[in-house]
């Protein structure tokens, strides 16, 4: 389906600024996002499976070698605990589940992991099975459909003219290659990108409209969270009315595509989250987030709740495509209203919990990244992510 708005439109809506005005927009929106998918949903969580050191400079990310922030390490997880942090995925309500490495592409021996951890996810839970594993060939993209994984992510991280100032060493033409790669071997489509890099109104309406021409079936939303040490690590915030009233304009420019609010919602949309699903979201990746937390289970049902959305899952859910497959979602039954037994706490199952489970390094040399440009911080440091012991976190 076309846009339902032009880019001349949508630079003339990302200039609003009051609030009246931003919620009319918001409530075009929304009646977007009902009018595709009812009141479907689509939550989602994650496994950082391996993290640190990767050899790409890209200016958002801690895990880079180029950064200056101290190095979230994690060395490359068996099948084994990769399919633990899906059970509690799974017993928090989510109805898929992603896999996700650092870099560009995994050697032999990790990628075979990542399969045998999609093939246990597949056989022991009734997950959706996502991965983000880097570049691939046609070939590995179709290994990963044969292991069981249904759908592929691959960001753009934002428009094609402000690309080079977020990374020089990942071309974005091999970021659609790998994307057509993934298409071709009959695998959804995963590709979004990051508010707040630096970016103008005009590059954000061009990487929607860029998106719109990709037509990925699924386009998660990032905001930046700035990390300390890293290129865009003095950046402010998002102003959260400005960021509800951006996904508003990505709905309205990519009417089908499922959204989902990932990494640096809780820090730039604070109360407004609600609103922000609301502006035409379908899910949010649950749980926690790379290298940083997130919200309670508990608290991301209740928002969609609340708005009249069903976040059930299907009995089948990896197999039935409702009530989260772009390509079929209204056949078949929509499944009952979320039963009990879901947990509401992060301490009640075994999350990916990267406040535990990575382990910081110092690093004492740090080369010059390829751009050029300096890393930086805030004038006042970032809170860093501190171990919390589960009973604290539960009470």
């Amino acid at each position: 389906m076309p846009p339902l708005i032009t880019p001349e439109e949508a630079l003339a809506l990302g200039e609003l600024t009051d609030h009246a005005e931003i919620e009319a927009l918001i409530e075009r929106a929304w009646q977007a996002r009902v009018e595709h998918f009812g009141d479907s949903t689509d939550m989602c969580s994650l496994v950082n499976a391996k993290s640190g050191g990767c050899a790409e400079d890209c200016g958002f990310c801690a895990q880079s070698r180029f950064a200056e922030a101290d190095t979230p390490m994690h060395a490359m997880m068996s099948p084994e605990e990769i399919l633990e942090h899906a059970k509690a995925a799974e017993a928090a309500g989510a109805h898929r589940f992603c896999m996700v490495t650092q870099g560009q592409g995994l050697s032999k021996r990790d990628f075979e992991k990542i399969l045998d951890g999609a093939r246990l996810v597949a056989e022991q839970t009734s997950l959706k099975r996502c991965a983000s594993v880097g570049h691939m060939s046609v070939g590995r993209a179709q290994a990963l459909k044969d292991a069981g994984i249904q759908r592929v992510h691959h960001n753009v991280e934002t428009a094609e003219s402000y690309y080079d100032e977020v990374s020089s060493t990942v071309r974005y033409e091999g970021r659609l290659r790998t994307i057509d790669a993934v298409r071709e071997a009959g695998l959804e489509t995963c590709v979004g990108g990051i508010l707040n890099l630096g970016e103008s109104r005009e590059q954000r309406v061009e990487m929607a409209f860029e998106l719109a021409q990709i037509d990925p079936t699924s386009v998660p939303i990032n905001m930046l969270n700035p990390r300390a040490g890293t290129k865009f690590g003095d950046r402010e915030f998002m102003d959260p009315w400005e960021a509800v009233k951006w996904i508003a304009i990505f709905r309205l420019i990519l009417p089908e595509a499922l959204f989902r609010l990932c990494g640096g919602r809780v820090e730039n949309l604070a109360e407004l989250h609600t609103l922000a699903v609301r502006a035409g979201i379908n899910g949010v990746m649950m749980g926690n987030f790379l290298t940083t937390l997130g919200s309670e289970p508990a608290e991301d049902r209740a928002m969609f709740e609340e708005l009249g959305l069903n976040v059930a899952r299907q009995e089948d859910n990896g197999s039935n495509p409702r009530p989260d497959n772009r390509s079929g979602w209204l056949e078949g039954e929509t499944p009952a209203a979320a039963a009990g037994g879901l947990v509401d706490s992060q301490a009640d199952a075994p999350f990916w919990d990267p406040s535990t489970q990575l382990r910081h390094a110092k690093k004492t040399v740090v080369p010059p990244r390829p751009d050029g440009a300096p890393n930086r911080q805030r004038a006042v440091a970032l809170p860093q992510v501190v171990q919390v012991p589960a009973d604290e976190r539960a009470a």
